[in-house]
């Protein structure tokens, strides 16, 4: 006679606790190792840098090698990320009143940013006492001729030579417009492009594990960065220029605490320190290599983990890091009232804002790059008042300092963009966002892809029926 449910279970349940197979052992993330080996490098980057600066010039290659494996991997992601979100979402005019709202959003942004430079760059004056040498005047026109012609031209090269040209050349923004063609063809499929969709999950999941295996590379990339840096500046221009420097710091530091504060606490009903705690390591990543760039994966692969939608995140990270350049927008403000101040040539206020608002719109894209801000400054000089455009020189000492500065605080805005966004289009799963940053729910450091695929999505409120994704 075969025994009833109700008596395996019994029997199940009288059997002593010493006799039930232990519960398998849970798997140990290692990967905190993996930064606190940053760390070092970092320190030790900076101490090969000061006692052997001719050494550590010949391991800039380290860094730069680093940062193109991320780079190489930032063009597929954004493609599976996009054409995943675009092709779920059954009504098209729900990505855009998502587009549509995150560029309304940069631009205000921008105009934030640029007045609260403003502000502080004629409080403190930070040009003052420095004087011109003529080997620092080349300087700038050399950079001015590295910028991009013009806001045409930004918008002509949004568009790829070919269909697959935008992963062979790593533009962001032409991967950006391929995916969401890819991702509303997939929509107006409907179920015919289904087993499309689940293609791209999986290369997805192949992406991102490929990503875990780059990072492993971080200590070095960090070491050779950090050591190039401080073998090729020195203490010298952080000395003489150690007045902007601590301005700009302390203006990017307001920035974050205060205007990103107090939207993500009005808005997302969010600590803005809990959600930079839990993005603590793409800050380290980003101030190890000086570009906002390598933690754009991350940022991708975190925000939708944290509880916002894939359609959100898809179009808001990349579209921000071309057009959410909070940081670069205050730097160009800065050091364009540092540099005439210095060359005894002060802007009167008419002059400053109309250069800074072309300077606003020839900065979009200029993100993720280590120094494009000081050709886009340069650029600008040239258009606007080409005398002050010999003094870059004085700013290029420090500019890699500063780059540093600039891409934490583009990389702040735009993880605090998504979150904002996702919550005004209700776009996000608020107590899973509760529960992340609370440390319940911990990020797949192995993966960067949580093992249950969307299901964190299942608790995000849909919006009269519009936003139902499509299951495979």
């Amino acid at each position: 006679m075969m025994p009833t449910t109700s008596s395996r279970r019994a029997a199940v349940a009288s059997t002593p606790a010493s006799a039930a197979p232990a519960a398998p052992p849970a798997k140990r993330d290692r990967t905190h190792y993996l930064y606190i080996a940053v760390i070092v490098a970092v320190a030790l980057g900076i101490a090969v840098g000061f006692i052997a600066p001719d050494f550590a010039k010949e391991l800039k290659p380290l860094g730069t090698g680093f940062v193109a494996l991320i780079k190489m991997m930032i063009s597929p992601i954004i493609f599976c990320t996009i054409v995943l979100g675009v092709g779920s979402v059954r009504k098209a005019a729900q990505v855009g009143k998502v587009g549509g709202l995150a560029l309304g959003y940069f631009i205000t942004m921008s105009f934030v940013a640029l007045a609260i430079g403003l502000v502080v760059g004629n409080i403190i004056h930070p040009g003052s006492g420095m004087h011109l040498t003529e080997a620092v005047k080349g300087v700038g026109h050399d950079q001015a001729k590295a910028a991009a012609e013009g806001p045409v031209d930004f918008l002509l090269g949004i568009i790829p030579t070919t269909f697959v040209s935008s992963f062979t050349e790593g533009q962001v923004l032409q991967t950006l417009l391929i995916a969401l063609l890819s991702g509303f063809a997939l929509q107006a499929m409907g179920r015919t492009g289904e087993p499309v969709l689940r293609g791209v999950e999986y290369i997805q999941k192949l992406v991102f594990r490929i990503l875990g295996m780059i990072m492993w590379a971080a200590p070095v990339g960090a070491f050779g960065a950090m050591a190039a840096v401080i073998g090729e500046t020195g203490m010298d221009a952080l000395k003489a220029l150690g007045t902007i420097m601590l301005g700009f710091y302390v203006t990017c530091f307001l920035f974050i605490v205060v205007v990103l504060g107090t939207l993500t606490k009005l808005v997302a009903k969010v600590s803005l320190f809990q959600l930079l705690k839990y993005l603590g390591r793409e800050f380290l990543l980003i101030v190890s290599t000086s570009s906002s760039e390598s933690a754009l994966p991350r940022l991708i692969a975190k925000m939708e983990h944290l509880g916002v939608s894939r359609p959100v995140v898809g179009i808001t990270v990349p579209t921000g890091y071309s057009f959410n350049l909070d940081g670069t927008m205050i730097y160009l403000t800065m050091a364009s009232l540092f540099i005439a101040d210095a060359m005894d040539q002060p802007m009167n206020i008419g002059q400053q804002i109309g250069l800074l608002l072309f300077m606003m719109v020839a900065s979009k894209g200029a993100a993720g790059v280590s120094g494009s801000g000081i050709a886009v400054l340069a650029s600008g000089l040239q258009s606007h008042k080409p005398a002050l455009v010999d003094g870059v020189g004085l700013i290029i000492g420090i500019d890699r300092f500063m780059s540093e500065a600039r891409a934490v605080t583009n990389f702040a805005g735009n993880a605090v963009a998504t979150l904002l966004i996702g919550t005004w289009t209700g776009e996000v799963d608020k107590e899973r966002v509760d529960r992340v940053l609370a440390g319940e729910l911990p990020f797949d450091e192995k993966t960067l892809l949580d093992e249950d695929g969307d299901d964190h999505l299942d608790g995000v409120p849909e919006q009269g029926g519009e936003k139902e994704l499509a299951k495979a």
